[in-house]
């Protein structure tokens, strides 16, 4: 059993949490605790299993919903000359035939140690399998998978190249076999968009997986196969669970279409993923004037009720050569290029994704699972805003990541406290 004492919320409010068996025990209000105990002594952890997180916004940890594990930490022997999507495909292929299951393997396990010690403790990551990948990387992950359960919980979905009628088909069908845990692939890079669409849900529904595909990673809005999926999946009845990832051709959609397609996907029950870093980088080279953001359509989806949940996608590599790993990064971008508001933000980055996922909502209150990671700040939009290092990790309950900060400074005046903002300088709130 342990208490974690006086953390704040992301609304404001002071709570005590009782951890025990891998799940919250209770919550209690600071201002109505009643004792249990000894008493945290303020630097950290006191002698009863207590945490002091005075000072710190606890929140859910975070989930990672689309990675690119295999791929990551290869940016500097693998250079996109032309730093778009075409570019970086042409340099991850010239590492695709010498890369070994050892490879991928360590560069896999460095990308979860960053993202474990950032408060990531579930993450779906895709990986190539199949044409020069073969089945190496898919062999590596799932050895991964073992090694870090209890840890960081992973799924791995299988992306094939095209066309899916030829060999790749047969490859999804292969992976699926052979351990990965979700469908994938690149329709919309298929030669017949529709029908790529329609190959890869017949091989999840075969195998009774769920679907997660790379969707209209383009800014061209002839492509739509985002409609196509959310079609089929209500035709067919499909209920393994889907997600599409990436949907930036809605972004470039007229205002009718995109409330039309958002709808059609929230009835589908099709959860969307947003990949503000990769998209940023990759998209809209080709518009030198009002170049266009790349990211998907977020406020539609959202006005129709589709789960919008966002990823860091690729960690330093030729999709994305830089990145620091930390989904407070992700939700930071949500922020300034896709004008969401913070709270909304934070919650693309935790409980969105465990809809998404399948996976048990994780809430600060009695039942829930004690996957949790706290940070220093005041209020939420403080931690968000500075996303520092300094946090701790529990994951069924237990530390499983703690990283302290320590500065020293040059001789600098004394510390001013910080006046209370006047509730005239906060106009907006006046309209909530």
């Amino acid at each position: 059993m342990t208490w974690l004492r006086s953390a704040t919320t992301t609304d404001g409010r002071l709570i005590d949490v009782e951890l025990r068996d891998g799940f919250i025990r209770q919550v209690v209000a600071v201002d109505d605790r009643r004792s249990h105990g000894s008493q945290t002594t303020g630097n950290g952890v006191a002698t009863s299993n207590e945490v002091d997180l005075r000072g710190q916004v606890l929140l859910p940890s975070f989930v990672e919903p689309h990675a690119h594990l295999d791929k990551a930490l290869t940016a500097t022997v693998a250079r996109n000359v032309t730093g778009d999507l075409a570019g970086a495909i042409t340099a991850m292929q010239t590492l695709l035939a010498a890369m070994t299951v050892a490879d991928v393997v360590a560069r896999a396990e460095a990308a979860l140690r960053i993202g474990l010690a950032a408060g990531t403790t579930h993450v779906r990551t895709h990986v190539n399998v199949g044409e020069l990948a073969g089945m190496r990387a898919l062999e590596a992950l799932v050895d991964v998978r073992e090694r870090w359960r209890g840890l960081v919980e992973l799924q791995l979905v299988a992306l094939v190249s095209h066309p899916l009628s030829g060999q790749p088909g047969r490859d999804l069908r292969r992976a699926l076999a052979e351990g990965a845990d979700v469908a994938g692939g690149c329709p919309h890079l298929d030669p017949e968009p529709a029908r790529a669409v329609a190959i890869c849900l017949d091989a999840a529904g075969e195998a009774g997986r769920p679907i997660d595909l790379h969707t209209d990673e383009t800014l061209d809005p002839r492509l739509l196969t985002l409609a196509t999926l959310a079609d089929l999946v209500i035709r067919t009845g499909f209920t393994p669970g889907a997600a599409a990832s990436h949907c930036v051709s809605l972004s470039m959609q007229p205002p009718d279409v995109q409330a039309r397609v958002s709808e059609q996907v929230a009835a589908a029950g099709i959860g969307v993923v947003a990949l503000p870093q990769t998209n940023l980088y990759l998209q809209g080279r080709a518009h030198p004037v009002g170049t266009p953001r790349g990211l998907t359509a977020i406020g539609p989806l959202h006005r129709a009720g589709v789960t919008v949940a966002a990823g860091g996608d690729n960690l330093r590599d030729p999709f994305n050569p830089v990145g620091r790993g930390d989904a407070l990064e992700t939700a930071s971008l949500l922020v300034t290029a896709g004008h969401l508001d913070p709270l909304a933000a934070l919650d693309a980055v935790t409980a969105a994704p465990r809809r998404v996922l399948g996976l048990p909502a994780v809430t600060l209150t009695a039942g829930s699972p004690a996957d949790l990671v706290a940070l220093p700040g005041p209020t939420a939009l403080d931690a968000l805003a500075a996303a520092g290092p300094a946090r701790t990790v529990w994951r069924a309950g237990r530390i499983v990541a703690r990283t302290h900060v320590h500065t020293d400074l040059a001789a600098v005046p004394a510390v001013s406290a910080i006046p209370a903002p006047h509730p005239l300088s906060r106009p907006w709130e006046a309209a909530l």
